[in-house]
């Protein structure tokens, strides 16, 4: 993309009365945006690809609104007379009137970047902004749960819940605000492109999780994919605070050499120029970097010894008093606890936080149990890193596991979550666009390992593979949907795809009329 102007201070750059802005996407994000918009007199018009009969939740969201519409495509004249371009997070910038609009030298933005400036401009904070490439959601949530433990009122938003854009009138200064980024919203960060002076509108207390594999169904290269998430450390105000994995290859190559726990970054993913630019970066602005770790102890941060969780040495709590699932959990209960104590939360009331939080809907979530059978909600795997994360979370020697996996494929390396497969599942239930390539791929692995291919079987739909699964489960066995691919060949999120799967197992099991059943949720 080319350069375009970025001269003017941000308290002029961010008065909107009057100017023509363009909103593409009529989704959560799109609709806040055009909230926000129209309270400050602006001219607006929202775009979405999808005809009005697609769009009548959206529509009736929308009400009476003073906009304009135009559904079913993006015709390239709605660029005429524009001053601002807005995309939801579910809009790529390759799109055409998105090239034509920087062609054009028409600044781009996204909710969350015009949250952040409008907050620094409102004195608002402390900010926190949280991304990676797995765990954000659970992170996010834990840091406003540890922030609210506090005695403070916390505004959690972004990619998770509802944006914050069109609330920040509620907002009092010293109350904080966290933020979930994805690499989508993060692509707009870049000051090639951003609306408005974006050189240090970052948050005060920003953390990367983790960069591996993802997305790249979108990003056209993992170089592309990082330099989005690195987005948020490039943004970061002077003195701010990053927090960051010890444990992953690529935030550990940004930490002081005694910090870091991961190996190298894979050559192949060329990010050597960009690791390098960055720490040059980070250490001209005085960022203070502090890691947390599952795997090893640290001099500073939050880190794992043994069965306790500590932060800067002081106990949180033992590993056992955790109720959340699976090793990747206990790496977001220490980024989390790291976050938090930047922000300012106390050791009390993240260790509080850290004993009771039981986890977000659509992760690892038991939807019932019933006859020694558990279902496991595991939706939020839309990567089979994820999905692998999910495997990990159960013994295998102690329960049977049926997998569910399929969905969509985002162009991603199956080989690892296949091998997972082999060594620890009973019964695959491939189903969706990648149900019978994963099958394929599992009984391949199979061939060639010492353990014996699990029973497989390909449905279309996930109706099928819950009715199949329910008649195959018997006491001991853990049923997990865990997916590895996205939803969008049959679902409009994530989300959609777990509550379905919510009401497939208990209308199994009403049907059944199993007795004694506990569900939980």
């Amino acid at each position: 993309m080319s350069r375009v102007k970025t001269e003017g201070t941000l308290k002029n750059e961010l008065r909107f009365a009057n100017r023509s802005i363009l909103i593409l996407g009529l989704a959560r994000q799109g609709l806040a945006l055009a909230r926000f918009f129209v309270a400050q007199g602006a001219r607006v018009t929202i775009s979405d690809a999808a005809p009005a009969e697609k769009l009548q939740a959206e529509l009736a969201a929308l009400g009476d609104l003073p906009v304009q519409l135009a559904l079913g495509g993006h015709p390239l004249h709605l660029l005429d007379g524009c001053d601002l371009l807005c995309l939801s997070g579910g809009v790529p910038p390759q799109i055409p009137l998105v090239q034509e609009a920087v062609a054009r030298g028409i600044r781009l933005s996204n909710d969350s970047l015009l949250t952040l400036q409008l907050a620094h401009s409102r004195g608002l904070g402390p900010l926190v902004a949280i991304t990676g490439s797995s765990g954000k959601t659970t992170t996010t949530t834990l840091v406003g749960e540890m922030l609210a433990a506090t005695g403070r009122t916390v505004h959690v938003g972004g990619n998770i819940g509802t944006p914050l854009i069109d609330r920040l009138d509620a907002i009092q200064p010293g109350e904080p605000v966290v933020l979930e980024l994805s690499s989508f919203q993060l692509e707009l960060f870049d000051p090639a492109v951003a609306f408005g002076p974006c050189q240090a509108c970052g948050p005060h207390v920003a953390a990367i999780l983790n960069v591996t594999p993802n997305h790249l169904d979108r990003h056209p290269n993992m170089a592309s994919y990082a330099s989005a998430k690195f987005n948020l450390l490039r943004r970061l105000p002077q003195g701010a605070t990053a927090v960051l994995s010890s444990d992953d290859a690529v935030t550990a190559a940004l930490l002081p050499t005694e910090s870091r726990h991961a190996g190298p970054i894979p050559s192949a993913w060329r990010l050597g120029n960009l690791v390098q630019e960055l720490q040059e970066s980070l250490a001209g602005r005085g960022i203070r970097l502090v890691p947390f770790s599952r795997q090893a102890p640290l001099a500073q941060g939050a880190w794992l010894a043994g069965d306790l969780l500590l932060l800067e040495g002081q106990p949180i709590c033992r590993r056992d008093e955790v109720r959340l699932r699976g090793d990747h959990n206990i790496a977001n209960l220490l980024a989390a606890a790291a976050i938090s104590a930047a922000a300012g939360a106390s050791v009390d009331a993240i260790a509080a936080v850290a004993r009771r939080f039981t986890g977000v809907p659509h992760r690892l979530e038991v939807v019932a149990e019933a006859d020694g059978v558990t279902w496991i909600n595991d939706s939020i795997a839309t990567s089979p890193e994820r999905a692998i994360a999910g495997l990990r979370s159960f013994d295998s020697q102690q329960q049977t596991l049926i997998l569910l996996a399929g969905g969509k494929d985002k162009n991603l390396s199956w080989d690892t979550f296949a091998q997972e497969i082999v060594e620890r599942v009973r019964f695959l239930i491939g189903f969706g666009e990648a149900g019978p390539m994963i099958v394929d791929l599992v009984q391949e692995r199979a061939r060639y390992s010492d353990h014996p291919a699990p029973a497989c079987a390909v449905v279309q739909r996930l109706d099928e593979a819950v009715e199949l699964a329910a008649r195959t489960a018997g006491p001991g066995t853990v049923v997990l949907l865990s997916p590895g691919g996205t939803s969008f060949d049959a679902y409009k999120n994530f989300e959609a795809r777990g509550e379905h799967f919510r009401h497939l197992v208990h209308r199994q099991l009403a049907a059944r009329s199993m007795s004694g059943m506990k569900s939980v949720g």
